[in-house]
This record gives structure tokens, sequence and C-alpha cells, in this order.
């Protein structure tokens, strides 16, 4: 299947194949296929997002014990770890020097 190349944006949940504004911060390479699994990762992270705010008004939650934040974080890593496996060069080296993932992902690519 032929990859087409996509604007994405993490932190306003935004895909897309025209740059519009600063829907830029990574530009990927993706199938159909691998911008729905994107998308769907995308949209874990808002429903997540929703249940944080909820739980920030329980003060006597621990941030390291509520679920939705787990969630959160688990999310965010997996959203960063597709954007860097589709990402370009310049994708793929900001998220490598930017330490937002937990191993080496260079490590991982090459097994």
């Amino acid at each position: 299947m032929k990859r087409k190349k996509y604007y994405v944006s993490i932190k306003t949940r935004e895909i897309s194949q025209t740059k519009v504004g600063d829907n830029d911060d990574f530009i990927v390479y993706a199938t159909d296929g691998e911008v729905k699994a994107l998308r769907n990762k995308l949209s874990h992270i808002e429903d997540a997002e929703l249940g944080t705010y909820w739980r920030a008004h329980i003060p006597i939650v621990p941030y390291h014990i509520d679920g939705d934040n787990v969630a959160y974080d688990e999310n965010l890593k997996d959203a960063f770890k597709m954007v860097y496996h589709l990402g370009d060069e310049k994708t793929k080296e900001f998220i490598s020097s930017s330490g937002m993932l937990e191993s080496n992902v260079n490590a991982s690519e090459n097994k």
C-alpha cells in the first residue's frame, strides 16, 4: 500500500495532508491503515485526558495511582512511538533527542 505525506500535531490531535497553521509539528509518511491507527491512538489520549480532568477535582487521589493518568501517559508515549516510526528524518531526530520515549527507539528499530 502506498504511503502518503501527513502533517501531525499531537498537541491538537490533528493529522492532515494539508499544512494549515501550525499543524506541522511532525511529518510522517503512512498508509491509510497506519493513519487510522494513529488517529485511534490520538483519540485514546483525548479520552484519557478528559478522565484526568475529572480526577484533578479529587485531590486525595495521587497522580501515580490514578488509572486515567497512567492511560494518558501510556497513550501519549505510544503515539510518539508511532510518529517516530512513521516520521521523516527531522521527526525521528527530534523525538530521539528529546527523550520523550523511555527507551532508545533506535535500538528497538534495529532488531
